[in-house]
C-alpha cells in the first residue's frame, strides 16, 4: 500500500515539501534520501512520486516557490520613497521577512550548488531579479547624492549577506526584539552607503 490510510494529496503534498525543506536544511541536500522524506512524512518512499518527479524537482520547486514568494513579498512591500526610505524598508523586509523563514534562506543560498544547471539558470534569474532591486535602489541613492556607493552591485550583495546573516543566530526568546534587530541592522546599512 503506497499511501497511508485517509491520505489526501492536498495534505500529504504540502507534507512531503515542508518535511523536504526541514530536511534539506538541518541535513543538506545530498544527505537526504527520498526515503528519508517519506518516513518524515509516514509514508513509504514509493509514494512520494506521487507529489514529485524526484529529488532534484522537490529542491528546484522550494527554490524557485521562495523566490516568487519573496519577489510578490517585497513588490508590496516596496515603498515610493526616497533612496533612504526604500532603503530602509527594504532591509527591514528583508530581516522581517526571512526570521519566519530561516529554512528557505538555508536552502535558497546554500544548496545551489545542488541544482542541476537548468534549474540553476532559473533560479539565478529569479535571485537577479531580487538582487536589481536593492540595486537599483542604491543606485537612485548614488544619483540624488543620498548614498555614495562605488559599486552598487557589490554593496547590494554585501548589504544582502549581511542582512541574511540574522536568520542564523536570531532567536524569539533573545535579548533583542525583531523590531530592535530591524533598527540596528538598518543603521549599520545607513552608515555603510551614506554619502
Amino acid at each position: 500500500m503506497a499511501r497511508k490510510s485517509g491520505s489526501h494529496a492536498d495534505i500529504t503534498g504540502p507534507k512531503v515539501r515542508e518535511a523536504a525543506l526541514k530536511l534539506f536544511a538541518r541535513d543538506g541536500y545530498a544527505a537526504v534520501s527520498m526515503r528519508k522524506i517519506a518516513a518524515e512524512v509516514g509514508v513509504q518512499a514509493g509514494a512520494l512520486y506521487l507529489y514529485t518527479p524526484d529529488k532534484q524537482s522537490l529542491l528546484y520547486d522550494l527554490m524557485k516557490v521562495h523566490m516568487e514568494e519573496l519577489l510578490a513579498a517585497w513588490a508590496e512591500a516596496d515603498v515610493n520613497g526616497t533612496p533612504p526610505e526604500r532603503l530602509e524598508a527594504f532591509a527591514r523586509f528583508h530581516i522581517h521577512y526571512h526570521l519566519d523563514r530561516p529554512d528557505n534562506i538555508f536552502i535558497a543560498y546554500m544548496e545551489l550548488r545542488n541544482l542541476e544547471p537548468e534549474n540553476f539558470a532559473e533560479i539565478e534569474v529569479l535571485r537577479r531579479r531580487y538582487e536589481q532591486g536593492l540595486i537599483d535602489i542604491l543606485e537612485a541613492g548614488n544619483a540624488s547624492g543620498d548614498f555614495a556607493v562605488p559599486d552598487p552591485k557589490l554593496a547590494a550583495m554585501a548589504a544582502i549577506s549581511m542582512l541574511n546573516g540574522v536568520t542564523t543566530w536570531f532567536r524569539d526568546e533573545g535579548r533583542l526584539s525583531r523590531e530592535t534587530v530591524e533598527t540596528i541592522y538598518w543603521d549599520m546599512l545607513r552608515k555603510s552607503v551614506a554619502a
